[in-house]
């Protein structure tokens, strides 16, 4: 069961992200595409509304011996906790820290997320989900093709996107 509501939990990510988060909570998502302006973001209440399930499964289930609502809040406060370590202290570095990836997976995970934040608005972005990312040439011509959104044009995302190009970023 804790397995199976890990896996699960990424298929939740992305239908929550893309027709939750883009969609009618976007009033809350919005500060995530925003430079930050302190230590949270109203954002960061998504967290706690995927937390209180969990913490109620696992409350529920240890008090009936153990059975399947307590590894299914398990799994799910397994993956917060990944998504947590993936997507704010390597992607965002919400923590400061020096380490840069080697592995074709989290370079790749990094980039996908990295083009989701190109665009300005909610609508014509790419890449929702977060452990599974498609291949970043996918989502460039996915980018192209939706023509929806409007790419910012900051020097940072230019800089960004010019990352994810070249691969002798993830060198140093």
């Amino acid at each position: 069961m804790f397995l199976l509501a890990l896996a699960t939990m990424e298929g939740v990510a992305y239908v929550g992200h893309r027709w939750v988060m883009h969609g009618f909570l976007w009033s809350l998502h919005k500060s995530h595409h925003e430079p930050r302006r302190g230590v949270f973001e109203r954002n960061d209440w998504f967290a706690v509304m995927g937390a209180v399930p969990a913490m109620v499964l696992i409350i529920w289930g240890s008090l009936n011996g153990f059975g399947p609502a307590y590894w299914i809040g398990m799994g799910i406060t397994a993956y917060g906790a990944i998504y947590f370590g993936f997507h704010d202290l390597l992607v965002h570095r919400r923590v400061r820290h020096g380490w840069n990836p080697d592995s074709v997976y989290l370079k790749r995970i990094i980039q996908a997320h990295r083009l989701h934040h190109v665009v300005e608005s909610r609508q014509g972005t790419v890449s929702f989900g977060f452990l599974i990312a498609p291949p970043v040439r996918i989502l460039k011509a996915q980018l192209a093709a939706n023509g929806t959104g409007k790419i910012r044009s900051s020097a940072k995302v230019r800089a960004e996107m010019d990352m994810i190009d070249n691969a002798e970023h993830w060198a140093r």
